[in-house]
């Protein structure tokens, strides 16, 4: 059952929520289905901050690809503001580790050099990500997807100290540079999250052993305090070691992480990268995990043809005709016997099989 709607989407369930607002599972008048971002009111209470939203939004608009969750639609200025994408099924990459396991060097690699791709265009549309993590990758029906894209920029640095659970990214996942709170990011951040999704990807366990926020953040900008990278298979190690280097012009750039993830992908798998994806999407892809339009949203009396939906044994009544002051006591007509209306249909569909 719909819970209200927005934007002219019908909001049907919350997926989830975090430092922007919460998320739903929402449905448009066409039946298409979208994850709808509601923000939060106190982060659009600034008027700047609500016009750098609407700049985000711009700049989602030239994001492409098939690795990245498109843009659907938005309204920066509305109440509330919101923004829907794309609804990818299947289930993220955390819920997915939790449930069945690490991935195997090949599949961890072949997913880390297609969300490579994603990052690329990402950056080409002269976005960051600032939160890449195994809950903002969905395993969809053909392969790993970004979403949660380009937004954390809103969330400055002061938030995180007056208002609790509003960080730049999440904790387990930011770069030294993040932590410190420095505004002139680079590409570097999401080659840092990248490495941090991988490595969650391949052991099941952060950078740092499980501790509250605030010693996760002083170890994080420790240069001396290294991360746990012992349970990563010897061929990731020192690639993966190289993109958490903690000067951020330390750490290699997008295409050589891309080319260097496949090598291992391929080498270690012994398959052709067109393989491999099909092994991601048939190994990853958890198909009960998908929502689907709730029949309560469809209309079932709607006919396409613009005739009436006539049952079989049922007979259509004429409008009663109303009392008039020449004969106040006329009585309503007899039903209308439509039989003849029902045979004709019958012959009509049996004419025209596309009906």
């Amino acid at each position: 059952m719909a819970l209200e709607r927005v934007g002219g989407y019908e909001v049907v369930r919350p997926l989830g929520s975090g430092g922007m607002g919460t998320v739903y599972f929402a449905v448009s008048p066409t039946a298409d289905r979208v994850a709808l971002k509601v923000i939060k009111k106190e982060l659009l209470s600034d008027p700047t901050i609500r016009e750098r939203f609407a700049g985000e939004v711009g700049s989602l608009k030239l994001v492409f690809g098939s690795r990245v969750a498109r843009l659907e639609d938005a309204d920066p200025t509305g109440d509330p503001a919101w923004l829907a994408v794309e609804y990818v099924p299947g289930a993220t990459l955390r819920q997915h580790v939790d449930a069945k396991g690490p991935l195997s060097l090949p599949m961890a690699a072949m997913v880390g050099a297609m969300l490579a791709d994603g990052l690329t265009k990402v950056h080409q549309a002269g976005l960051l990500h600032r939160d890449l993590k195994p809950q903002n990758i969905i395993l969809g029906p053909d392969g790993p997807k970004l979403i949660d894209f380009g937004l954390a920029v809103l969330m400055d640095r002061e938030h995180y100290v007056t208002d609790a659970g509003v960080l730049v990214g999440t904790p387990a996942y930011m770069s030294p540079e993040q932590v410190r709170g420095e505004r002139d990011l680079t590409a570097a951040v999401d080659i840092y999250g990248l490495a941090a999704t991988l490595v969650f990807a391949l052991t099941g366990h952060g950078l740092y052993p499980p501790t509250n926020s605030w010693n996760l953040l002083l170890r994080i900008t420790e240069p001396t305090d290294l991360p746990d990278l012992s349970r990563v298979p010897d061929e990731l190690v020192q690639l993966l070691g190289a993109m958490l280097a903690h000067d951020p012009t330390a750490r290699p750039g997008l295409d050589d992480v891309r080319a260097r993830l496949l090598a291992v992908a391929t080498e270690s798998g012994g398959k052709t990268a067109l393989d491999l994806r099909r092994d991601v999407a048939a190994l990853t892809y958890d198909a009960g995990t998908e929502l689907l339009v709730p029949p309560d949203l469809v209309d079932p009396q709607q006919d396409p043809e613009g005739l009436p939906v006539v049952d079989e044994a049922s007979t259509v009544q004429a409008p009663e005709t109303a009392p008039t002051k020449a004969d106040p006591e006329r009585p309503a007509p007899p039903p209308t016997d439509v039989s003849w209306l029902v045979d004709k249909l019958r012959r009509q569909y049996a004419r025209r099989s596309t009906l």
